[in-house]
């Protein structure tokens, strides 16, 4: 009985821990997705890779708790945002007003992507894909 209780304390221990990496990883992401929709602001891409990192290194310590889907959700929005800013670089190029466009749309869906990880997590509920 009093190993059950054990492991409940340590499971409890890696939950909060994880949590606290979890808010880490939002808040640079929003910090990064909050500046690529207001114009003049910059926000270097450090902070994206430290927490794409971060995500990435936690992510198996994250299994089989509410929070994989969180470090799975923040991961597949980085790499479908990095994806669509290379596909839509020659936009850039060859036409400044299509790629402004492109470039805007793509920093919208990210900032909607993070608040929305944000939200559930506050409720301290997995995100949906």
């Amino acid at each position: 009985m009093n190993d059950l209780s054990e492991i409940d304390t340590i499971n409890a221990q890696k939950v909060q821990s994880l949590l606290g990496l979890s808010w880490v990883s939002y808040l640079l992401h929003l910090i990064v997705a909050v500046a690529a929709v207001v114009p003049g602001a910059n926000a270097s891409i450090a902070l994206l890779l430290v927490a794409l990192i971060l995500d990435w290194i936690k992510k198996d310590d994250a299994a089989g708790t509410w929070q994989q889907s969180h470090y799975d959700w923040r991961i597949r929005t980085v790499l479908w945002a990095g994806l669509l800013y290379l596909v839509t670089g020659p936009l850039w190029v060859l036409f400044v007003i299509p790629g402004w466009i492109a470039w805007a749309v793509i920093s919208i869906w990210f900032l909607y992507r993070i608040v929305r990880g944000v939200v559930a997590m506050n409720k301290g509920l997995a995100i949906a894909f």
